[in-house]
């Protein structure tokens, strides 16, 4: 049987060689939002992550990122979900090998069951906008960070804060509504992170076409899934009309000092 065009579409070792080695329909099939893979491999690259790290997968979905991340840099891994039981992600780690690397736990991001300076790194994927923009978020988070430890987000974005623009663009607020207003710049990041003092960031960029990503992932979904043209069709005419002029994705990385 012939594979979608689609499906094909979501191969691209020219700019995610590692994530090209997944079955596309296998990581459709865990779908919680735009190319997980995609964005983690990007964000990676940004941080040092080494054999034998304990990393926090903050806001694990359905396991993608926990399965790569155990995989492709041989971390030992907690993934951690409020949504999404351990009890279906973790014949998703039997299958891909990975059941012994990784611990899928349930968990609400803002009372984390874990002892103080327990990871060496905290890697969100795709869902920190959804509970990280408080300021009082990072100072709580970055307790469970060791002296030294990083941390690593990959998040919806905008070009410009909506402050700025005055209001949210008309094409993202018919699909998205006031969620957009989770959605900030890389220089906001920045500047939220460091008035703390209690990191100091590494990386704060934009990732790269992000909006042309998150479209062929989009149209992926809507030739994949039975429903998914109805589903995905507004998401699609958003990113059309976009165009990048505001939607992207931010790639964040910090590190916790070593000395006080």
């Amino acid at each position: 049987m012939t594979r979608p065009a689609a499906l094909d579409a979501l191969v691209r070792p020219d700019r995610y060689p590692r994530s090209s080695a997944y079955d596309p329909g296998w990581l459709l099939g865990l779908d919680m939002g735009p190319n997980p893979l995609w964005l983690l491999e990007d964000l990676a690259r940004d941080l040092d992550l080494r054999p034998g790290m304990r990393v926090l997968d903050l806001g694990s979905g359905k396991g993608a990122t926990s399965v790569f991340l155990a995989r492709e840099y041989g971390v030992r891994v907690v993934a951690a979900d409020w949504w999404v039981a351990p009890e279906e992600v973790e014949p998703v780690l039997a299958a891909a090998g990975v059941a012994g690397e990784v611990t899928a736990v349930r968990a609400e991001a803002h009372q984390l069951p874990f002892d103080e300076e327990s990871f060496d790194a905290i890697v969100s994927v795709d869902a920190f906008e959804y509970f990280g923009t408080a300021d009082s978020y990072l100072p709580y988070l970055v307790k469970f960070l060791r002296p030294g430890g990083q941390l690593g987000v990959a998040t919806p974005a905008l070009t410009r804060e909506i402050r700025e623009l005055g209001s949210i663009p008309a094409h993202i607020e018919e699909v998205v509504g006031w969620e957009a207003m989770a959605w900030h710049t890389p220089d906001w990041w920045r500047f939220q992170w460091e008035i703390t003092g209690l990191v100091t960031v590494t990386s704060a960029r934009l990732q790269q076409d992000a909006w042309r990503d998150w479209l062929l992932w989009t149209r992926a979904c809507a030739e994949h899934r039975p429903d998914g043209r109805a589903a995905q069709q507004p998401v699609i005419d958003m990113l059309t009309a976009d165009a990048g002029a505001f939607l992207s994705f931010a790639l964040l990385s910090a590190r916790r000092p070593v000395g006080p």
